[in-house]
């Protein structure tokens, strides 16, 4: 796999893709912060989103898709000068049997699906960390047409609950994800550590070859001479972008490997430390303590929570 999708598979997310939304006239939510990413999509119509952190509001089209990362707390509505009230009130008390949550009688209409995602560790943070606290993607955005694409889907998605609703709509909810990612990527906009690296074409080569065998003994030079750089050049190159130089990020991620296989419980340590490229059990547990902060055997029965905020704070911190 892609070092995208590598990280994905390591992350788990657990996505929720939640009933569509309709508002008329005048109204304005709020929505208190949970630990997980939002998302949504504009089916109709235009409105406002807004945080409480003084970035200015961000007006929504038809077509157009927002993440937020952080978890924050959010406010939506028709005018970002209206009072807020409590949005989960709201969509409490105007879901229909249809599953479709109708607010508001009168007045130009807005439509909206929306979802979440949860990632069942904190290993969430190599992620989310290095993205901003708000993507906005327009549907004008040349990048967007998968997006446009998936929006017709969660139209119809929503609209109806047929059967293995529940599988397609998270495997939609992931799409959108990843195709969001991928605008904020080709968008330009700087991001910083591995995330911003993969749209960089020598070192997006490199991180690639690295996640395609992570047990192999990789030299510095093996990877500059396969993305046709010097040593040096490559060096500098991939510090610069990714935060951390070459062999310090296939440890880390071998680590990260690592970690997801001991919190499966199935594997023996010895397995483990084979598969990401140690031969002997003292080896990798030292390296895997020096990484993690604590010992394979401590990181398991902890169920890995915890142990790798070190490693995503040393990405978060990148240029």
């Amino acid at each position: 796999m892609d070092p995208l999708s590598d990280v994905f598979s390591l992350l788990k997310v657990d996505s929720v893709l939640s009933a569509c939304i309709e508002v008329r006239g005048a109204w304005a939510m709020r929505f208190s912060g949970l630990p997980h990413a939002k998302f949504g999509g504009v089916m109709e119509g235009s409105f406002w989103l807004w945080t409480e952190d003084g970035a200015p509001p961000v007006h929504l089209g038809t077509g157009d898709f927002f993440l937020l990362t952080r978890g924050q707390p959010y406010c939506t509505g028709s005018d970002p000068a209206l009072a807020p009230v409590d949005g989960r009130e709201i969509l409490a008390a105007c879901l229909g049997p249809d599953g479709i949550v109708r607010h508001g009688e009168a007045g130009e209409k807005a439509s909206a699906a929306g979802g979440r995602f949860v990632f069942d560790d904190d290993t969430g943070d190599l992620l989310l960390q290095l993205l901003p606290p708000l993507i906005h993607v327009r549907a004008a955005s040349e990048s967007a047409a998968p997006l446009r694409a998936l929006l017709e889907l969660l139209r119809l998605e929503t609209a109806t609950a047929g059967p293995g609703a529940a599988v397609v709509a998270t495997n939609l909810a992931n799409m959108v994800l990843v195709q969001i990612l991928r605008v904020h990527l080709a968008s330009g906009v700087h991001t910083p550590g591995w995330l911003g690296a993969l749209a960089d074409p020598k070192i997006g080569a490199a991180l690639g070859l690295m996640h395609a065998d992570i047990a192999r003994r990789w030299i510095v030079e093996e990877l500059a001479s396969a993305v046709a750089m010097s040593r040096t050049a490559f060096t500098e190159r991939f510090k610069a972008r990714v935060g951390v130089p070459p062999l310090r990020y296939l440890i880390d991620w071998r680590m990260a490997v690592a970690g997801a296989a001991l919190r499966a419980g199935d594997k023996s340590l010895s397995v483990i430390a084979e598969s990401v490229g140690y031969g002997s059990d003292t080896a990798f547990s030292s390296a895997f303590k020096r990484t993690m902060g604590q010992s394979p055997g401590r990181y398991r029965a902890a169920g890995g929570y915890g142990a790798s905020q070190a490693m995503a704070r040393r990405y978060a911190a990148s240029p």
